[in-house]
Formats: structure tokens, C-alpha cells, sequence
């Protein structure tokens, strides 16, 4: 390998490698300690549901994105909520030890759900979820609208659609699927590639330069929570080809709020106008800039406002 290399290159090549095996190893037995320290996992006719929760108050149930797992819900929760509202964060099918049985369809998470909640003796609650969270979360609200207080949507999947965007935004999905499969390639993307991961998350590079230092550090946490990744894999591939709710959205009649950037490059601003002008009296609140981070760009008002809505709709 090293043939007719000098002898401080293939030094300083080696311990390079050394340092970055060592820096791996550190970085994935902390990762899998951090999500094997928390969760409890429940059997049910759907598998089993991992899940945390905490805070009390008004309930709320909060569904990660792809590539999440309970502790991506409790950074929303971090984030957006607080621990005054009583929180509860599932892993979905196929993330961490949440299982994907065969043949399952995203009505199936929605009675997952229902089945939860029944296990903690919550009848009702506020559902806030996030990219693509949202086809689960959207289902859920159709088949148990007795369930559901109000509900938030951030940068979420809805609909599908052949157009040539949406094929774009798709092999970005099929990028970071295959990303996913693996812990190596996704910790070293991560750390030597973070700005084109990004880019592959829904950001343009007007999104990603003006990053201000606090929100830079909620993306950051973001992505590092997304270690170790193989234990997500087979979510984010179900993710990828469930069918998404589409037309079935019109029987919703919980309280709406939706917020989406029309340059979000992963889950496409169609999503919202459709989830807007198909479920009835849906609230849209539109950011021109942010792509698929606004959760993170646009944190304040999004924190502001949804609380507002949760609260507003808690009695109803």
C-alpha cells in the first residue's frame, strides 16, 4: 500500500487512520449506550413500541422524522415544547427496538398508537410531528379523530406525486436511505461531509450559510443523534416506500397548524399546500426560507405558535 510512499507519509497516513478507528469506536459506544440508557419497550398486537415520555400537563404525542427514534422526539420535545406539556415519544416501526413486522402499512403505526396510549391511560392528546412523522401522525387523526386535541406539522410528508421535483427529492431519500444502512459511512459523512448531509436533509446552501451559531448547534445535535444509524435502517426504508395518506386527509377535522418552507428540497412545499386545501380549516404558516431545517431556522415561532394552538385546543 505504501510502496514508494516516504516514510512520514505513511506515519502520518496511519496514525490519521488510528486516530479516526479510535474517535469511531468512542463515538459509537457512546451513541449505543446513550439509546440503549433509555426507553421502555411494550408488546402489542403491531410489535413492539419503544417509548419515553416525561413532563406533565396537557398530553402530547410526538412523532420523529426519518432517520429519529424516541430520542430525535425528545429533542422536539427539547426544542419545541417543554416539560409542561406531558410528552410522550415513541420510536416508529423499524427505528431502534420498535419492531417492523411484515406487511406494514402506516395505518398500522396510526393503531400503534392508539394502542400506546391506551396501555398509559391517555385518552386524548395534542400530536406534533415532524418530515416523515407526518403520514402516521396524519392517519392517526383520520382513524381515531375522538383521540386528537389538535395537530402540528412540521416540514411533513403528505402526499405523493410523480412530477420531476418530487423524483428529486426522492433520490435524495433513496441517498440517505443507503447512507442509513450503515454506521461507518453514515459517522464519517457526518463528521468530513456535514454540510453536503445537510444539503441531502433539505437545505440549499443560502439555508446552511446562514446558520446562526444556536441554530448550527440544533442541526448538529440532529444529525449526531441520528448514531448509530443501522438500528434505524429498516424505519427509514419503510419510510421510503409505505404509501402515504394522499386523499384520505379530507376526513380530518382536528384542529390544523402546518408549517413548511417552500424551499425545503426533501419534503416539498406540496406537501403543505395539499395538507392546507385538503384538510378543512387547516392553518398554514409559510416560511420562504429554511428548507427542511426550519425546525431549527425558524425554532422561535415555531415553539411560540404551536404551543398557542396545543393549549388553545386542549379542552376541545
Amino acid at each position: 500500500m505504501f510502496r514508494g510512499t516516504p516514510g512520514w507519509i505513511a506515519l502520518a497516513l496511519i496514525a490519521v487512520l488510528v486516530s479516526a478507528s479510535a474517535a469511531y469506536i468512542w463515538d459509537m459506544n457512546r451513541a449505543y449506550d446513550r439509546i440503549h440508557a433509555k426507553g421502555t419497550v411494550i408488546p402489542s398486537p403491531y410489535g413492539d413500541i419503544e417509548y419515553t415520555e416525561g413532563g406533565s400537563g396537557p398530553p402530547v404525542l410526538v412523532i420523529h422524522g426519518s432517520g429519529g427514534g424516541y430520542d430525535q422526539g425528545e429533542l422536539m420535545v427539547r426544542a419545541l415544547l417543554s416539560e409542561q406539556f406531558h410528552w410522550i415519544a415513541p420510536s416508529r416501526f423499524g427505528y431502534l427496538r420498535s419492531t417492523l413486522c411484515e406487511g406494514a402499512t402506516f395505518d398500522d403505526q396510526a393503531h400503534a398508537y392508539a394502542f400506546l396510549l391506551d396501555r398509559l391511560g391517555v385518552k386524548k392528546v395534542a400530536i406534533v410531528a415532524l418530515s416523515h412523522g407526518g403520514p402516521s401522525a396524519l392517519l392517526f387523526a383520520v382513524l381515531h379523530p375522538e383521540r386528537v386535541s389538535s395537530l402540528t406539522l412540521i416540514s411533513a410528508g403528505v402526499a405523493s406525486s410523480t412530477e420531476q421535483d418530487q423524483a428529486k427529492a426522492n433520490q435524495k431519500g433513496d441517498m440517505l436511505m443507503t447512507i442509513f444502512e450503515h454506521d461507518p459511512l453514515y459517522w464519517v459523512i457526518s463528521k468530513v461531509f456535514r454540510r453536503q448531509l445537510m444539503e441531502l436533509m433539505g437545505a440549499n446552501d443560502a439555508v446552511i450559510a446562514g446558520l446562526t451559531p444556536a441554530q448550527r448547534e440544533l442541526v448538529d445535535q440532529i444529525i449526531d443523534f441520528m448514531n448509530p444509524v443501522s438500528p434505524r435502517f429498516a424505519g427509514a426504508a419503510f419510510d421510503n416506500k409505505a404509501e402515504m395518506p394522499n386523499e384520505r386527509i379530507s376526513a380530518i377535522r382536528a384542529p390544523t397548524l402546518i408549517f413548511h418552507a417552500t424551499d425545503d428540497t426533501l419534503q416539498l412545499y406540496r406537501n403543505a399546500k395539499f395538507a392546507a386545501s385538503t384538510i378543512p380549516g387547516a392553518r398554514l404558516v409559510r416560511f420562504e426560507e429554511g428548507g427542511h431545517l426550519i425546525i431549527s431556522v425558524e425554532q422561535t415561532t415555531i415553539r411560540t405558535t404551536m404551543r398557542k394552538h396545543i393549549v388553545g385546543h386542549t379542552s376541545e
